[in-house]
């Protein structure tokens, strides 16, 4: 048996002030656009907030359905809307931050397994990192370097292309 360590850093800061200008920026439209989620069954309001290579800033926000899982998440609300909006043009900042009316959120909210997913396929496809800004409403940060360091051992799409005749 051989063992294998995976490994990556994770970075905090504990004010906004202590990001780059448009760093901050994308932080205050996630925190924003959980003002504008329609999460009326869980009251778990979650904004994102994308920048993208030509400088332009798509968000989002996580829109519930009583019809589950008919809803989506802000990440995918977001990240959906800037290849629709500019197909082609790599994403290289998400910014997320949630609250709640139910409970109290101690930590930055990380995005769910499906969104990782849909953010390292996007990732892989631009052959680029996606920086991941992890904001609490309070102030608190997490920087994540790129999508891969949330989603180690992940699923590519590759496995299910065709390798030759079978």
């Amino acid at each position: 048996m051989i063992r294998k360590d995976l490994g990556f850093h994770i970075y905090e800061v504990e004010k906004i002030s202590e990001l780059d200008k448009r760093e901050q920026r994308l932080v205050q439209l996630s925190l924003e656009m959980t003002g504008k989620a329609y999460a009326p069954y869980s009251e778990f309001f979650v904004g994102a907030a994308v920048l993208l290579e030509n400088g332009e800033i798509i968000t989002g926000s996580n829109q519930e359905n009583g019809a589950y899982p008919s809803g989506l998440c802000a990440e995918r609300v977001a990240v959906f809307a800037a290849s629709a909006m500019f197909p082609g043009v790599p994403m290289k900042i998400i910014a997320v931050s949630a609250k709640s009316t139910r409970f109290k959120i101690d930590e930055p909210v990380s995005p769910c397994g499906a969104c990782r997913q849909v953010l390292l396929e996007y990732e892989i496809l631009q052959r680029q990192p996606i920086k991941v800004l992890l904001a609490k409403e309070d102030g608190k940060i997490l920087i994540i370097e790129k999508v891969h360091d949330l989603l180690p051992l992940s699923f590519s799409g590759d496995e299910l292309k065709m390798n030759g005749p079978r």
